[in-house]
């Protein structure tokens, strides 16, 4: 699980062009609250999951809880890897 987050704290930071390093994203952090991101950057979010991780996402998939930290979105890919 530790791999996995690192791994979508990485694609976050890559897509969104944030200026931080992965490591220093909080797991438990908002992301909305603390990098704004907006809807425009959470579709970019979308795209970086079902590219980098192979989920595909359905309607009934986006739910704005499951961006809302790094810790919802890896429970999220680990559910849709299964």
């Amino acid at each position: 699980m530790d791999d996995l987050k690192s791994q979508i704290k990485k694609m976050i930071v890559e897509r969104l062009f944030l200026n931080v390093e992965p490591h220093d994203i909080a797991d438990d952090a908002n992301l909305m609250e603390t990098y704004g991101i907006d809807s425009v950057a959470l579709f970019e979010l979308v795209i970086g999951l079902e590219e980098d991780f192979g989920v595909t996402m359905e309607d009934v998939d986006f739910q704005i809880d499951t961006f809302k930290t790094v810790n919802s979105i890896a429970a999220f890919v680990q559910e849709k890897q299964v």
